[in-house]
């Protein structure tokens, strides 16, 4: 499959051409409101690159990987440690999804140097599954981005906060739902499995990213690892979040992000040891960072020419109160594909069904909703978010696909109904 910056590029050309064709606005004009439109979103593409970064400095720190030891040494057979990893994955990608992609990944590895005779290719399977649930938790970029101003949404139906999107009963359930239910669909593939591919343990001994500590000769060495710096900083954070709590806040985009980069301030311990943990994160941001530009040149045709209030329109035509939701999640699932990043899709698709939504009387917050699970869904099958996960396990693509094929097909039957009942 190309590079999502590919896909990318064909949506450029995708919108400019269908603007052109529809909305009577001229070449010149069209590549203005492209050219405007590029810089719109660069506060939001900060935002999910700090996402990413803080949630897998975090999952790196020592007394995360402590736990993850502590938790691999439980299954006491190949299926119960598959069944313990997707498990494990799904809920701290509830929590943060850049944290639950590296916890992921490494339970995986820890489980297959733990558990004889596991398939180290479903194992990791496992890990990914965990992810598809993580646009309806704590660090959806969607439901944090319209609970945020300024949003897409907000001139249309002001903030939206988080009771009504990652806190509504219905999200809730349907989450918790599929992460109690994977691990079952899990120990259905797992238990009769004929052909085992397993690794050797030595291989994993390998270590993700140095960030032991150097040997303090130096006045500035000393500062770097000086405990009490650290400390100080995650006190001051600490204080803030219960000040903020205590007064009534609640969580946006910019409160979660807070929330990672001070407890991994704190569990890192040392200065030093979190700038490399950083360091290491940020290699895998590179595609939010030159994506985000041009999805913001995306939305500027699609809004400023009135192309998206025509596929809007186009969308109402067939839709009822009741459908839309499903049609909003399909339309989410399928757009992710060639757009893989939950906020680059929230910044496409956004302006098109949010107005549609309204005109037919679906909540904006269900709407939002129907558009994130759609972005989770295809996850499954998209390898762009998969490439951090598969760096760290060292697999390829088609070790993990099938089986990912398999929870597409579980979770989008079980979203799709949940999508009817809205």
């Amino acid at each position: 499959m190309p590079d999502a910056y590919l896909f990318a590029l064909i949506l450029t050309f995708l919108a400019y051409g269908l603007a052109l064709l529809l909305t009577g606005k001229g070449p010149l004009e069209l590549i203005e409101m492209w050219g405007a439109g590029m810089w719109c979103i660069l506060a939001f593409a900060m935002q999910m690159t700090l996402i990413l970064i803080t949630g897998h400095a975090l999952a790196s720190s020592k007394p995360v990987t402590r736990v993850l030891k502590a938790l691999a040494s439980l299954p006491k057979s190949p299926v119960q440690g598959i069944m313990l990893v997707v498990f494990v994955a799904a809920i701290a990608s509830w929590v943060q999804w850049g944290f639950g992609l590296v916890v992921g990944a490494l339970l995986a590895r820890e489980v297959a140097k733990t558990v004889k005779g596991v398939d180290y290719g479903m194992l990791v399977a496992a890990a990914y599954s965990g992810f598809v649930v993580w646009h309806a938790g704590l660090s959806g970029s969607i439901p944090l981005a319209i609970a945020t101003s300024p949003s897409i949404v907000e001139r249309l139906v002001g903030i939206v906060p988080v009771a009504e999107t990652i806190f509504a009963p219905w999200n809730l359930l349907l989450a918790w739902f599929i992460i109690f239910t994977m691990p079952i669909l899990f120990y259905f593939m797992a238990k009769d499995k004929k052909d085992v591919k397993t690794v050797d343990p030595r291989l994993l001994d390998e270590k993700i990213e140095e960030l032991t500590v150097v040997e303090e000769v130096t006045f500035a060495t000393k500062l770097e690892n000086n405990v009490v710096l650290n400390m100080l900083f995650g006190l001051m954070g600490v204080v803030y979040l219960v000040n903020f709590f205590m007064k009534g806040g609640s969580l946006t985009l910019n409160i979660v992000i807070f929330i990672f980069l001070i407890a991994g301030v704190i569990l890192h311990q040392r200065p030093i040891s979190y700038v490399k943990a950083i360091n290491a994160a940020i290699k895998g941001a590179g595609g939010i960072a030159l994506q985000f530009p041009l999805y913001g040149g995306i939305q500027g045709i699609m809004v400023a020419s009135g192309l998206a209030a025509i596929i809007a329109n186009w969308f109402i035509s067939f839709s009822t109160a009741e459908t839309f939701p499903l049609f909003t999640f399909w339309a989410g699932g399928l757009i992710n594909i060639f757009v893989p990043s939950g906020g680059g899709q929230w910044i496409v698709q956004g302006p098109i069904n949010i107005p549609a939504g309204v005109a037919l009387g679906v909540p904006a917050s269900q709407v939002a909703m129907s558009i994130a699970w759609g972005d989770a869904w295809t996850n499954m099958i998209q390898p762009f978010w998969a490439l951090p996960l598969l760096a760290i396990a060292k697999l390829g693509i088609k070790d993990i696909m099938g089986y990912c094929t398999m929870v597409l097909l579980y979770t989008g039957a079980v979203i799709s109904l949940a999508m009817l009942l809205l």
